[in-house]
């Protein structure tokens, strides 16, 4: 009774997840679906000589940030190399059609759960056909490296894009089971583990370069490293900001019983859209190499390899753009002002000097739009801060600085959450039982 509205503490968390058997099994299902998609991308596509491939490409700065975010499948050609990547761009490809088409919008917002997964099964048919666009393009990409394939026939181009289409649906249906059966968003745990698989060995080449260098690159390697260590608590805040808008409840009778008045608060997160605008804006950066790819077009592969790489200027905006862009339209997605309006009237709630009504969702969104804004621009600052010390002083983390970490944090603490959800379940579970 003492604890039961205190956040689970540490020890408690792991208790659970031990002795726990619902949630012991959802851990044990995700880990379980997560080795199995990381086993996959080392099973190589039939007809490709992966060495010859992986000289020729390695060094491609755009090729090493398509190879973090696909956990090495890139370079290694495995069959899950275009991992989740299909379905997160057909997920913003939906998404933003849904603000855009009312049939879309009503599927989603009055048809309920029926006409959620209407649109889910949509988002998985454009998955698909992005997932045969990607593959066909990999596959003319590949054919073109000299060596890489003996024989590229018509067999070589159709096994390349059947092996490469099957392996992405098959990483969707997994993101999905771990979804519904696991912890944690199946999508976001797919490239946290991907960005993860990289990790060790960026440590170790910038370990390695310590070693064999002076003390001025050991001196480079210690500014990287706290600024790291600065920004994981950055976003650790940000990730936890709130804005507690105070409400008041009126006194009111149901039958014979008086409700008194009380006093609550509206939770508004300083970054609604939690790690997807991050994700979602470098899947868009990343479109213009997989169609350069696809339809081999000397302009989209000039603009991808040149003014899309990171570091560059031009990518240093486009970036902050869409972080900025994609926070705010997950923020209208999550937080409807005037439907939160009305529901505060509806139960005789309102907010202390502001008029019930048009007046309340007028604030909500004013205080939203503000929150929102803050919250993308420091986003944008940590997610362009690394990269900018990673160039000036070593090279070894191959961008990781630049998304992946926010990628990292942010899946984490969201992740977490989940499981302490869960463990709170269970203490008022336990407590109705005695």
């Amino acid at each position: 009774m003492i604890s039961r509205d205190k956040a689970p503490t540490a020890q408690e968390t792991f208790a659970q997840m031990a002795q726990a058997a619902g949630l012991r099994g959802r851990l044990l299902v995700t880990i379980g679906l997560l080795i199995l998609v990381r086993l996959g991308v080392f099973l190589p596509v039939p007809g490709i000589n992966v060495q010859v491939f992986k000289a020729q490409v390695q060094n491609s700065p755009l090729i090493g940030l398509l190879d973090l975010f696909s956990g090495g499948g890139i370079v290694a050609l495995g069959i899950f190399a275009l991992g989740i990547l299909p379905f997160i761009n057909a997920s913003i490809i939906l998404q933003l059609l849904t603000s855009a088409l009312p049939s879309l919008e009503n599927l989603q917002k009055n048809e309920g759960e029926a006409g959620r997964r209407k649109i889910s099964q949509i988002t998985r048919y454009v998955a698909l056909g992005w997932a045969v666009i990607q593959s066909i393009g990999i596959s003319i990409w590949v054919a073109s490296v000299p060596g890489a394939v003996a024989n590229p026939n018509f067999l070589f181009y159709a096994n390349t894009v059947i092996a490469l289409t099957a392996g992405s649906m098959f990483v969707m249906w997994v993101s999905e089971l771990i979804t519904e059966r696991g912890v944690g968003n199946g999508a976001s745990l797919l490239i946290f583990l991907n960005i993860v698989a990289v990790v060790p060995k960026s440590f170790g080449a910038t370990i390695a370069l310590a070693q064999t260098g002076g003390r001025e690159i050991v001196g480079k390697v210690i500014i990287l490293l706290v600024v790291f260590l600065i920004m994981i608590v950055g976003i650790v805040f940000v990730q936890e900001g709130t804005r507690k808008i105070p409400i008041i409840s009126a006194r009111r009778q149901v039958g014979r019983k008086l409700y008194l008045e009380k006093s609550s608060y509206l939770p508004l997160r300083l970054n609604q859209g939690g790690v997807m605008p991050i994700i979602f804006a470098s899947a868009v950066l990343f479109l213009p190499a997989s169609l350069g790819s696809a339809i081999q077009n000397e302009t989209l592969n000039k603009i991808a390899g040149t003014y899309l790489n990171p570091g560059h200027p031009v990518y240093v905006v486009v970036y902050l753009v869409l972080i900025l862009f994609f926070s705010y339209f997950y923020a209208s997605l999550i937080v409807n002002p005037v439907d939160l309006a009305q529901n505060l009237k509806k139960m005789g709630s309102s907010i202390p000097g502001i008029r019930p009504g048009r007046t309340t969702s007028e604030y909500v969104e004013r205080v939203l739009n503000r929150l929102t804004f803050l919250g993308a621009v420091f986003l944008g600052l940590v997610a362009i801060v690394p990269t900018a010390v990673e160039s000036a002083t070593v090279g070894t983390f191959r961008g990781l600085g630049a998304t992946s970490l926010l990628i990292l944090v942010g899946v984490a603490i969201d992740t977490s959450k989940q499981i302490q959800t869960y463990v709170i379940s269970q203490r008022y579970e336990g407590m109705v039982k005695q």
